[in-house]
Order: structure tokens, then C-alpha cells, then sequence
């Protein structure tokens, strides 16, 4: 589990770096300030929690695999993918109801991160 979060998010830190970019160099003067707003949201939600999922890995390291863990790794995945995903095909597209979806990102996140904090709260290697 360690080595997986670990690839995931170095893949996803790597990503999110390139599309943060190409937001940047490319697609600002063609979809407006607006939609680039929307697109870099996405970027920064992208790579704080490609982050998470590095420490994720590192932690894993520190207090042995869990549930609670394995959880919290496949929900950032799963956010990233809704929340982030959504709002970069949204700005560049232009097409509203795909916001519906990007709460559902956003609740993967929440539940993510309260998963990592159930996993410390079980752990007996932390003090």
C-alpha cells in the first residue's frame, strides 16, 4: 500500500503540475478569465491532495497498512478524479451540469481525510 499511494501521488503531483501549466500557457487567452479561475481551483485542489497522498504513503510507513488508510488514499484518488476532473472539463467546455458532480469530489475528499484522522485515532504507534 505504501509504494502504491506513493506512485499515485508522484503520477498525480507530476499531473497536476503539466495541466496547471497548460492552463496557464494555453488555455487562458481561449476560455477567459472565468472559466481559467474555475480551472485553476481544480489545479490547486488537484495538488494539495496529490500531496495527501504522498503523505498517506509516508504514514503508512510510520504506523503499518489499515483500513482506515487504504480508504483515505482511494478516496483522494477518487476526489481528484470528481472534483478536479469536473472542473477542468466544465471550464474548458463549458458545460454546467458536470458542477453537479464536483461536490461529489468533495465529499470523497472530506471523507478521505477523515478516514487518515480514524487512522491515527486507531493506531497504537502513535503517542
Amino acid at each position: 500500500m505504501q509504494r502504491t499511494f506513493a506512485k499515485w501521488g508522484a503520477i498525480l503531483m507530476a499531473l497536476s503540475v503539466a495541466i496547471g501549466a497548460f492552463g496557464a500557457h494555453l488555455l487562458e487567452p481561449k476560455i477567459g478569465a472565468d472559466a481559467i479561475g474555475v480551472y485553476e481551483t481544480g489545479v490547486h485542489y488537484h495538488m494539495i491532495h496529490a500531496l495527501g497522498l504522498l503523505m498517506i504513503s509516508l504514514t503508512v510507513g510510520q504506523i503499518g497498512e489499515s483500513k482506515s488508510l487504504k480508504w483515505a488514499g482511494w478516496l483522494l484518488v477518487a476526489g481528484i478524479i470528481l472534483f478536479s476532473g469536473s472542473l477542468y472539463v466544465l471550464s474548458i467546455t463549458g458545460i454546467k451540469v458536470l458542477g453537479a458532480i464536483t461536490p461529489l469530489g468533495g465529499v470523497a475528499f472530506i471523507a478521505g481525510w477523515l478516514c487518515y484522522l480514524s487512522a491515527f485515532l486507531r493506531s497504537k504507534k502513535v503517542s
